[in-house]
């Protein structure tokens, strides 16, 4: 009976961990830009998958059933691509994202309601379909050299990429882990104090070298977001502000690795002064 339990409980398990999750995202009439309401609930949704092994998602859009089919194809593709759009202005991988489709006009006996405006307004929507990636993958342990880079004879030029300092993807706080490894850095800095240096803020997996969407603050400068937040970290942990600026890179130089890795901080030596004896 034990054993029976046992295989019960880890097929439910197995069963859940492979399912599909889905969200919804209305539209008003003829419109394809997403109202504030339904951009809240997305970014919502997207915090509860941000942190997920996502094997492929699905976007697809939809129209009521006024309009020429040609007109609802159209409206149906725009409203598909700006949810897309909302995915990668808010760091997420675009290469996960296998299909963006208009599919038109829904017929109204697809749902189940008797007024028609409701019918409708129903079928105003963009479909969201995420399917993770079962088992999760391992996360891999990275190897952190930035201690012994900063310790260690720095020269004009030099770029150390600031291992293990994780930012929460669309904002410019770190992940609760990285705190202590932020600390570590600070002291470090706040002892060498003939090095000077710019921070530089990078962003993961917007179009080109956009620059991605503070979620805070709703504007889209997340690189320098993300610089400053360092910056002033270090300030408050005795490191000298005359030692450093700090700029923000956009997408300029992604890494080629995992998403999370380009929501990063690198700082670049700028000076180094001989100690005096």
């Amino acid at each position: 009976m034990k054993a029976l339990l046992v295989f019960l409980c880890f097929s439910f398990q197995f069963a859940f961990s492979q399912e599909e999750l889905k969200h919804e995202v209305y539209f008003d009439t003829d419109k394809h830009d997403i109202p504030e309401t339904e951009h809240s609930r997305l970014l919502l949704f997207l915090s509860e998958i941000e942190n997920m092994d996502i094997e492929k998602i699905s976007i697809y859009g939809f129209c009521d059933d006024r309009g020429s089919d040609n007109y609802n194809l159209v409206l149906s593709q725009q409203r598909a691509d700006a949810i897309k759009s909302v995915f990668s202005n808010n760091e997420f991988d675009e290469s996960v994202i296998t299909n963006v489709d208009g599919k038109g006009e829904i017929l109204l006996n697809i749902v189940h309601e008797e007024d028609l405006n409701k019918i409708r307004g129903l079928n105003r929507k963009v479909e969201i379909i995420v399917k993770p990636v079962f088992p999760p993958k391992p996360k891999e342990e990275k190897e952190d050299n930035t201690e012994s880079l900063l310790k260690g004879d720095l020269k004009e030029g030099d770029k150390i990429l600031l291992d293990n300092l994780l930012f929460r993807t669309g904002y410019s706080y770190l992940v609760k882990d990285s705190k202590p490894v932020l600390d570590k850095i600070a002291e470090i800095l706040a002892e060498r104090t003939n090095i000077y240096f710019t921070i530089e803020g990078h962003v993961c997996c917007t179009q080109g070298e956009r620059d991605a969407i503070d979620r805070k603050t709703k504007k889209r400068n997340l690189s320098v977001a993300r610089a400053k937040y360092i910056y002033d970290y270090l300030v408050k942990k005795g490191v000298r502000p005359y030692r450093m600026k700090f700029v923000g890179m956009r997408r300029k130089e992604p890494l080629g690795g995992a998403p999370e890795l380009d929501r990063r901080v690198e700082i670049l030596v700028t000076k180094v002064y001989k100690k005096s004896d």
